[in-house]
């Protein structure tokens, strides 16, 4: 990787003092100005200092182990904060306080907008059957591999509609995975387990 220059330097630190200031930012000033580097690092050959779609969902596979197409493309909007279909260093910084560090508060609002395909504020039936469709083993061939899918949909649907109106609303989400946090990730893997969010800290950090 190309050595930043005094220049580049003095403007990450700027940066990394303006965005530590950032509210519920859980990265101090050293850590987010080595997170900028590394964000400097990765785009260095791009035209403009952002990362797109296909570099983003690359690092989430090679460091996170995401394969599912939709969570990857979903992971992606939810860092894209002002949805310009690029990822900023903001982006970057803010975007990985919530997916390695984030408080249950922070990871539920997060898993909700991944799990919100149509950004509606609901998870209807048939968002919870695309998300979950590809997570079930197949079934013999002789079912249909669907029916399957849609007795799962309608599990979750008893277990976390608590006002019954057949989708579940951020409310519904929030107040399911506060009695059991299992139901975070009830609709796919979004979000990285411990080990990962580990090695990720010490590939950025070096600690």
């Amino acid at each position: 990787m190309q050595q930043l220059n005094s220049v580049n330097k003095k403007n990450l630190q700027k940066q990394a003092e303006d965005l530590a200031n950032h509210k519920n930012l859980h990265f101090d000033k050293n850590e987010t100005e080595k997170l900028l580097i590394k964000f400097t690092e990765l785009t260095q050959n791009n035209k403009r200092s952002f990362m797109d779609r296909n570099q983003f969902r690359d690092l989430l596979h090679e460091h996170f182990r995401m394969t599912e197409e939709i969570l990857m493309d979903r992971v992606f909007r939810a860092f894209d904060a002002d949805s310009d279909s690029l990822i900023s260093m903001k982006d970057w910084v803010v975007g990985l306080s919530i997916f390695l560090r984030g408080s249950l508060e922070e990871k539920t609002d997060y898993s909700f907008r991944v799990y919100d395909l149509n950004s509606d504020g609901f998870i209807s039936r048939e968002e919870m059957f695309q998300l979950l469709k590809n997570c079930l083993v197949k079934q013999p061939a002789e079912e249909d591999p669907d029916e399957g899918v849609k007795e799962l949909v309608e599990i979750t649907l008893k277990k976390m509609d608590m006002d019954k109106d057949s989708k579940l609303s951020k409310g519904d989400f929030e107040a399911s995975v506060k009695s059991e946090q299992l139901l975070l990730e009830a609709f796919g893997k979004c979000l990285p387990d411990r080990e990962l969010s580990e090695s990720f800290e010490y590939y950025i950090f070096g600690k």
